[in-house]
């Protein structure tokens, strides 16, 4: 058997659409899981499933508001009454720039129902099935910013430290039904979603603010989706097995080294 093999495993990833969430859907897929993803916006998820598809792999998109409750459980009973699951990645989530005099009520209400209660959905439906099921794994996408202080992050920094938290009282509760639960916490990682950012905020000098972004990890660049999606893998495989209630910096030495 080779390493990291999730054949026969059932995977849901939340915003498996883009970014993050796209790399582990292809990850996951190439080791043979059937990869199910909850996607609020579904054009994406069904070209990632379309391409998983053209190479062989097994998975479904699923449209879904992962801060609706009752589309998350409907979502996540249709998938367990077709097949067991097995995995559960929280990688769904929204940014926000500003500190506490520029975060308006509103936008502190939209990343809590994303950032939080998103994942306290998808976690509160999926446990009943994995204590049937015999056991499962949860991986939830927290950020270096659950650790150590980021300017003008306060709204977001305020939710990623609930991922960290509820990362560590879920794999505390569930130790006896077989659980496992643990976070990733990334630095700044190449997305579309940064390409936008700087060409929104930062027109005509996309590239310098790029680098200079990149020099403030030690490592000296940004992360890749794909580093991302393997150190999920490995976190979700059997290969893990004795690993619960842990978060798992991939920062290119921020959290340590800067300073």
């Amino acid at each position: 058997m080779k390493k990291f093999d999730l054949s026969n495993k059932v995977a849901i990833i939340t915003g498996g659409g883009s970014g993050i969430g796209r790399a582990i859907c292809q990850t996951f897929a190439q080791q043979g899981a059937y990869v199910n993803i909850l996607e609020l916006d579904i054009d994406p998820a069904l070209t990632i499933i379309n391409e998983i598809r053209s190479k062989g792999g097994k998975g479904k998109a699923h449209q879904c508001d992962v801060s609706n409750y009752n589309e998350v459980k409907l979502a996540i009973e249709a998938i367990q009454k077709t097949r067991p699951i097995n995995i559960l990645i929280n990688n769904a989530g929204i940014a926000h720039v500003g500190n506490v005099e520029k975060t308006s009520e509103e936008a502190l209400d939209q990343l809590y129902s994303v950032n939080i209660k998103g994942v306290y959905n998808c976690i509160h439906h999926c446990v009943p099935f994995f204590k049937k099921n015999g056991g499962g794994v949860i991986l939830n996408m927290a950020s270096i910013v659950s650790s150590v202080g980021i300017s003008d992050r306060f709204a977001y920094s305020m939710t990623k430290g609930a991922v960290l938290t509820m990362t560590y009282s879920v794999a505390k509760d569930y130790l006896a039904h077989n659980i496992r639960c643990n976070c990733i916490s990334p630095a700044r990682i190449h997305t579309p979603f940064v390409d936008g950012f700087l060409a929104k905020n930062y027109p005509g000098d996309e590239q310098k603010m790029y680098d200079q972004l990149s020099k403030t990890q030690p490592i000296g660049r940004m992360g890749k989706p794909e580093e991302v999606a393997n150190l999920a893998l490995f976190l979700c495989s059997d290969e893990a097995s004795f690993i619960t209630g842990t978060d798992y910096p991939i920062d290119g030495g921020f959290i340590k080294l800067n300073g």
